[in-house]
């Protein structure tokens, strides 16, 4: 990928679609969660899957009938799976468990009821039932079955003291953390707020909101949050151009702006590379959640520097360790594509050894050291950083995953009683 104009980044997007193509299983219809060995699904690589295939005919990657089909199976497949407070459940109170057996959907590794990865489900089944809007039999299937998933999940249920909870497990109850301070979490609300059947009370985004932090760093002022997918994720889906919430009226910007200056917060950081790693320039960035080159959940020590394995990395304040995650990049097409098309580019050149079978590697480390100029490269391939790159290339190109879900009812609901107003909200989605 030496150049990354719009007909090489289709190509990335395309090889990147792939693993949603193989990694999947084929009776359940459940994608893996990631690439290494004996990985079990997840709710979230699933989700994303539904949107991805939709890409994927779009672009004619797959004839629409096929693509309908699978997104059909696993839809049918999660709503016949068993819901209650088993500790081998699929799922309970309409949402489900982190990680899922592939093949039988049942919960693996004591893994949490996890309220984001079910609303990434959540928002893939909804965009899946947008786009497939034909008299198909698999096609009908998913705008019933999207529906039906929808509207089973109890978000009153998940409020843990006064806000939503991060999740829930059979053997201890609620995890001690729930959706507070500006990240992720934005989206999580907006399905809350618009379901028809169990939606909490608006209050519930005041008290969001009240929590941010906005901060003036590295001269840009903005809502904080250190790593770069926190200010992605929700915009995968939503398109925030143009529509504010009280919060973000007070500020005279929008959400999508807010995530343009949190970019350029990265390329600035990078710029000045203030810890010294090896290979940070204006044009090398992406400090998000990734995979690193230390263990997986902890830290190694080298050359007096330490290393993390997975870990939230993030900017200004850390968790940094020289781990850069091209995915993340890559992610910010639509926010700012005059810093990401050169980045590409950069990476493209200096490090030929991040194009992989699906795509960029995840992430790498050129200050830990390796056998080519990217030193340290995962070896694996994660869903959840996959489905981003489809998903945001897709809207960078035509927006088609935000004109999907403007045409949701449930997102224009949820929007509203969250406060939000102005832009495509007033037009009833029209806008392009």
């Amino acid at each position: 990928m030496a150049d990354p104009g719009i007909d090489t980044i289709a190509v990335l997007q395309e090889r990147t679609f792939g693993y949603f193509l193989r990694e999947v299983h084929p009776g359940t219809g459940l994608v893996y969660d990631s690439t290494r060995p004996e990985s079990p699904a997840s709710i979230a690589a699933s989700g994303l899957a539904c949107a991805c295939y939709a890409v994927a005919a779009d672009h004619g990657i797959l004839p629409r009938a096929d693509a309908a089909a699978q997104v059909a199976k696993a839809l049918r497949f999660l709503l016949d799976a068993e819901q209650s407070e088993s500790p081998d459940a699929t799922g309970a109170h309409g949402f489900f468990y982190h990680f899922l057996d592939p093949s039988t959907g049942r919960r693996v590794w004591e893994s949490e009821l996890s309220t984001v990865d079910s609303a990434i489900f959540f928002a893939g089944a909804l965009t899946a039932a947008s786009y497939f809007d034909g008299p198909s039999v698999d096609e009908y299937a998913i705008r019933e079955l999207a529906d039906a998933l929808y509207r089973r999940a109890d978000w009153r249920w998940s409020i843990w003291r006064t806000a939503i909870s991060h999740g829930w497990k059979p053997e201890s109850g609620f995890l001690p953390y729930d959706w507070r301070g500006y990240n992720e979490g934005l989206f999580i609300y907006i399905l809350a707020l618009g379901s028809p059947t169990f939606a909490p009370d608006a209050s519930v985004y005041t008290e969001w909101t009240s929590t941010y932090q906005w901060r003036l760093l590295l001269g840009h002022e903005y809502l904080y949050a250190g790593p770069l997918f926190t200010h992605q994720l929700s915009h995968v889906w939503i398109d925030f151009r143009g529509i504010q919430d009280e919060y973000m009226r007070a500020r005279h910007i929008d959400y999508f702006e807010n995530s343009r200056r949190a970019t350029l917060v990265q390329h600035d950081y990078t710029k000045r590379n203030p810890r010294g790693f090896k290979g940070y320039t204006g044009n090398a960035w992406g400090i998000s959640a990734s995979d690193g080159p230390g263990p997986f959940a902890g830290s190694t020590r080298r050359d007096q520097r330490r290393f993390y394995g997975y870990r939230a990395r993030g900017v200004p304040f850390g968790p940094d360790d020289g781990t850069l995650a091209p995915w993340a990049l890559v992610a910010s097409l639509p926010f700012a594509p005059e810093i990401v098309v050169p980045a590409m580019r950069h990476f493209d050149s200096t490090y030929p050894e991040l194009t992989g079978r699906y795509g960029y590697e995840s992430s790498f480390n050129p200050t830990y050291g390796g056998e080519g100029p990217a030193g340290w490269v995962c070896e694996w391939h994660y869903a959840i950083d996959q489905g981003p790159v489809v998903l945001m290339v897709e809207n960078y190109l035509s927006g088609l995953i935000w004109r999907a879900l403007r045409k949701c009812q449930y997102i224009r609901d949820g929007l509203r009683r969250a406060g939000f107003s102005g832009g495509w909200l007033t037009d009833g989605g029209a806008t392009p």
